[in-house]
């Protein structure tokens, strides 16, 4: 394929693989150990479910809905409805899967690699969306639900935001630029998160009442995992392994490095002693803000970029959240926040900061493109911000038509047994873990099952 250059190929694909580490294991194990013992096992479950949701509604219809070509709503071939969504289709036939890259009105010379290569890279990007608003909803959100929503919400919400903003929709026509996922992604997640939090209502009092992770060093391992996984999430959406990518790797890091140690500055200027947790929180506000911007902004504005958004994240978290409507719905682990508000947050400073000696020669506020570029990227918030609200809202109405959203107030007081049947400290026989209490010296004789496994 003279089209193909093996080492773009091979850091595409490495890059893609480093964001789906962010999902499986990075956030399964984050948010197994940020939750109480009870919760950890099916926080850890609906992760993984909606990874594999994703993974398979991908390539079946999803990425030629977010990436493919115009599905002309109402017969308009131009303006807002004429470039709204992809048209729907599978990736799995030979020739899709080995074709060159392309995405809307890009070159096709950008692509150095095959479409299998793009849809891989675009899957985890997908998978990892509905993982970030679970973690609005831990601690309530019926499984049974989750799986259905979960899958139409990828197809309902987030392909059109993609469409429209990476696919070479209408706001991406319109010069609004969002580098990594800062809009199509975090903010999204953030948003919807907090609707499907409202909708479902909070959990158990007891739960709210009481902050007891139940392994830091889970949270530890998941954060890190985040942290550098992100270097795949942003090293990679130049789509080449060029200077692009080397300036969007540092930039992540110099901006999470400065909203990390900001943030535990602040815990220590309000006089509050600086948490793990806290922390980690920081460290997500510094990589989602620098998303949107990654490529499009220098050194400077990197750290800018992370001083600004940890402070205004921390005000809103531990501030704005006393305030309606906020401090009425329970935001599990504040995704709303760390996400929605990060998210917008860096796409507006990417019109302030964007440096036309970077990548696509952007103009914001400060290299002198005065206001446009940050008035484009005001009112595409505002649209991901509606959407994705509305959009949430009736997909979570018409599931619960159908199989009701919330637990049981009896399987909420239970948790994982109630669910999935074990746990993941188990008490009752600590060698085995068996839930109905069999002595391990019976359920040892018990037959291999199926496939050899011991």
């Amino acid at each position: 394929m003279e089209y193909l250059s093996e080492g773009a190929n091979s850091w595409q694909m490495t890059a893609a693989t480093l964001v789906g580490l962010m999902s499986v294991p990075g956030l399964v194990v984050l948010y197994g150990g940020v939750m109480q013992k009870r919760w950890s096992v099916n926080s850890m479950m609906m992760a993984f479910v909606a990874f594999a949701i994703v993974l398979v509604l991908w390539v079946l219809v999803g990425f030629k809905m977010a990436f493919g070509d115009p599905m002309h709503i109402f017969g308009a071939t131009s303006g807002f409805f004429g470039n709204m969504w992809g048209r729907p289709g599978s990736i799995l036939n030979s020739h899709s899967l080995l074709e060159q890259a392309h995405i809307g009105d890009l070159p096709e010379e950008e692509f150095l690699f095959p479409m299998s290569t793009l849809a891989y890279f675009q899957i985890v990007f997908a998978g990892i969306t509905p993982l970030l608003m679970l973690g609005s909803v831990l601690g309530r959100f019926n499984f049974k639900a989750w799986i259905p929503f979960v899958a139409l919400w990828t197809l309902l919400v987030y392909t059109i935001n993609a469409f429209m903003i990476w696919g070479g929709g209408f706001f991406a026509q319109q010069g609004a630029i969002d580098y990594s996922g800062g809009y199509v992604i975090h903010l999204a997640a953030g948003v919807s998160g907090f609707v499907a939090a409202w909708v479902i209502g909070p959990r158990l009092q007891r739960d709210r009442e009481v902050d007891a992770p139940n392994n830091l060093a889970m949270v530890a391992i998941g954060a890190g995992l985040l942290w550098m996984g992100w270097n795949g999430f942003n090293g990679g959406d130049w789509y080449s392994a060029g200077e692009v990518a080397s300036a969007s790797l540092l930039n992540t890091n110099i901006c999470v490095a400065v909203a990390f140690l900001v943030w535990v500055g602040m815990d220590y200027l309000t006089g509050r002693k600086p948490s793990l947790i806290g922390s980690v929180n920081g460290m997500i506000v510094g990589l989602v803000a620098i998303t949107p911007g990654a490529g499009f902004v220098n050194g400077w504005g990197a750290i800018a970029i992370g001083v600004v958004a940890s402070v205004l994240v921390y005000l809103a978290l531990n501030y704005l959240s006393r305030m309606r409507p906020f401090r009425n719905v329970d935001d599990t682990l504040g995704v709303v926040y760390t996400h929605g508000f990060a998210g917008v947050a860096g796409g507006l400073l990417v019109g302030v900061f964007a440096n036309n000696l970077m990548a696509g020669e952007h103009e914001g506020l400060i290299s002198g493109g005065g206001l446009h570029l940050l008035w484009v990227q005001a009112y595409t918030a505002a649209w991901v911000i509606a959407f994705s609200a509305i959009g949430t809202f009736i997909l979570l109405k018409l599931v619960g038509l159908v199989v009701p959203l919330r637990m049981t107030e009896e399987d909420m007081e239970t948790g994982d047994i109630a669910v999935h049947g074990h746990e993941v400290y188990p008490s009752d026989v600590p060698s085995l873990g068996y839930p109905d209490g069999i002595p391990a010296s019976q359920a040892t004789s018990r037959p291999a099952p199926a496939g050899g496994a011991a």
